[in-house]
């Protein structure tokens, strides 16, 4: 005998088949999608079955035709209701290659598809476990209450043998800097703290600040290689250990200290400072307040190095700050409080904030390259990432470093380095010509 239950199911998995045949028909992607029994259909003639998408159950489905949104997918993907086996989205933007998504909801048959979700409509959904996003506020001004610690510490206190299995020995977690795009992400790591050190011209017995500074990377670069006497301040528990760690391992006490400490609390003169990464935290509402603070800090003609992520200027204000569903995606589940600014915006503030700007150079393709390889990275470690983390940040973080890369790509977000120097009368101290930074 047939139950009202196995007779739903047996007609959404014959909805599901109807459904995926047609969007293959018209999507022709080297892809598959595996259905909760076990069945799998291919979305194009070429399809192997070796880069599959898996529906655990019917529930799903239903969750996602009830609540259409990228927030709902993402749980799905955490969760394991949705998965994709054999690869990350970088492979299934290589599979997809030249099928043609652009417009495919207008080339699929509406009467089809509404016929085809109708019994997940009205089925059962299975609310998830809880959500992976950031559950605490997200206040977007310092003079409201912003809580930088706790926005900083969702991120980056997730483990640090996490971070260790996708990052460089010098855990550098920004974008890398190619000599040549056939180089690893060791040597580039390492082109990366040279290109900094030279373009801020640090000399031996400088005063050198990094605004957030990880993992002790660049303090423990610029001290060895240039001489200077390094600080950097971090908010990160995790970091903050191991950069101690590191610099007594060095036996750099005597030229570098880190510190737990928000920027906005510093004190004291220094003739270099270095801001790598660290920007897209401080919130577009913030910016002047940082950048009035960068000059404090600085002396008159020293140099700040601002390394950020940015997004394309929109036509006005209030259409940039409109977050795309994706961008909002990877502020509430990776980077919460978060905001990127865009690269004209950024110039301004420093010349509004005191600042003569020198150059500016773009490293697209630079970051592109570096979160593709920490993506493959990742992706190979997977299952110990899983044991550090669990399963579904390590699924979150997938995603997450694929996503960018496409967009780096894509030219969907960019990222630029601007030199700047606290603005004085008189000559800025810097050579004729950029000569000696691309020895």
């Amino acid at each position: 005998m047939v139950t009202r239950e196995a007779e739903g199911v047996d007609k959404r998995l014959d909805a599901a088949r109807r459904l995926l045949r047609h969007v293959g028909d018209r999507l022709g992607a080297d892809l598959s999608v595996r259905l909760w029994n076990g069945e799998t259909i291919p979305l194009g003639p070429k399809a192997n079955g070796d880069l599959v998408f898996s529906i655990a159950a019917p529930e799903a489905v239903t969750r996602l035709a009830r609540s259409p949104r990228l927030t709902t997918l993402v749980e799905l993907l955490a969760a394991g209701d949705i998965d994709l086996h054999g690869g990350t989205l970088l492979d299934v933007a290589a599979r997809r290659g030249e099928a043609n998504t652009k417009g495919l909801l207008k080339r699929l048959d509406k009467g089809l598809l509404v016929r085809s979700l109708l019994p997940f409509l009205f089925g059962r959904a299975q609310k998830p476990a809880g959500s992976h996003a950031y559950q605490g506020a997200q206040v977007d001004k310092d003079a409201a209450g912003r809580d930088n610690k706790a926005l900083v510490q969702f991120h980056y206190d997730l483990s640090n043998a996490f971070y260790g299995l996708f990052l460089d020995p010098e855990m550098q977690y920004s974008c890398a800097y190619f000599p040549r795009w056939d180089v690893g992400i060791e040597e580039a790591q390492k082109a990366k703290l040279d290109m900094i050190c030279r373009k801020l011209r640090l000399k031996e017995g400088e005063r050198f600040l990094d605004i957030g500074c990880g993992w002790g990377g660049l303090v423990c670069h610029a001290a060895q290689h240039y001489g200077v006497t390094a600080h950097g301040v971090t908010l990160s528990e995790a970091q903050l250990a191991f950069a101690k760690e590191k610099i007594a391992r060095l036996g750099l006490q005597d030229r570098v200290t880190v510190e737990l400490k928000d920027y906005r609390e510093l004190t004291g003169s220094f003739d270099k400072i270095a801001s790598i990464g660290m920007f897209e935290h401080v919130g577009l509402d913030n910016h002047g307040a940082y950048f009035t603070k960068m000059r404090e800090l600085l002396r008159p003609r020293g140099l700040l190095l601002n390394h950020a992520i940015t997004r394309p200027a929109k036509k006005s204000a209030r259409a940039f700050r409109r977050k795309r569903p994706e961008y909002a995606a990877i502020v509430n589940y990776i980077f919460p409080g978060s905001e990127l600014d865009h690269i004209g915006g950024s110039v301004t503030s420093l010349e509004r904030y005191g600042f003569e700007v020198h150059d500016v150079e773009a490293w697209r393709e630079h970051y592109a390259r570096t979160t593709r390889l920490w993506c493959e990275r990742l992706y190979a470690n997977r299952e110990a990432a899983e044991r550090e983390v669990g399963a579904a940040k390590t699924r979150l973080w997938l995603l997450y470093l694929a996503g960018v890369s496409l967009g780096f790509e894509r030219g969907t977000i960019g990222i630029f380095q601007t030199l700047a120097s606290r603005r004085a009368k008189g000559p800025s101290g810097l050579p004729p010509t950029r000569e000696d930074l691309y020895r």
